[in-house]
């Protein structure tokens, strides 16, 4: 699945040129594995560096093997940064595993590389609006 991802910056109600600059359209290819992509409207709730990551029960009971909780860190998959997408267990977040950007591996999450996300995060606020496209 190709999806794309917009964010709109809080606060970006003003019409005309200053709002157009303020958007950010981005592809994205990993919104999601099969039985787990969606589309929708969720607001950037908030932002962390170095998240730690739990596994939801769902993906825990897919993959026993994984630790119950990881801190943040270069081997959590979560990678350098998170925007945590409102009261969803959704978020955009760097990866580990830059090799599988691309690839649709993910429980819903999009993925970028550690730069990308890195520079996503310095631009985007809390409150931002993120539409995810099909």
């Amino acid at each position: 699945m190709r999806a794309r991802m917009h964010a709109v910056p809080a606060g970006a109600r003003s019409a005309g040129l200053q709002y157009l600059q303020r958007l950010f359209r981005l592809p994205v290819r990993d919104v999601g594995r099969d039985g787990f992509q969606w589309s929708g409207v969720k607001v950037v709730s908030a932002k962390r560096e170095w998240p730690s990551w739990t596994p939801p029960a769902q993906m825990l009971k897919r993959r026993p093997d994984l630790p119950r909780h990881m801190p943040g860190g270069i081997e959590n998959p979560l990678g350098a940064r998170a925007l945590y997408l409102g009261s969803s267990l959704y978020r955009i977040h760097g990866s580990n595993e830059p090799e599988t950007i691309g690839q649709a591996v993910s429980s819903g999450c999009i993925r970028m590389t550690n730069a990308d996300v890195e520079d996503l995060y310095n631009r985007v606020r809390v409150g931002a609006k993120v539409y995810v496209l099909r």
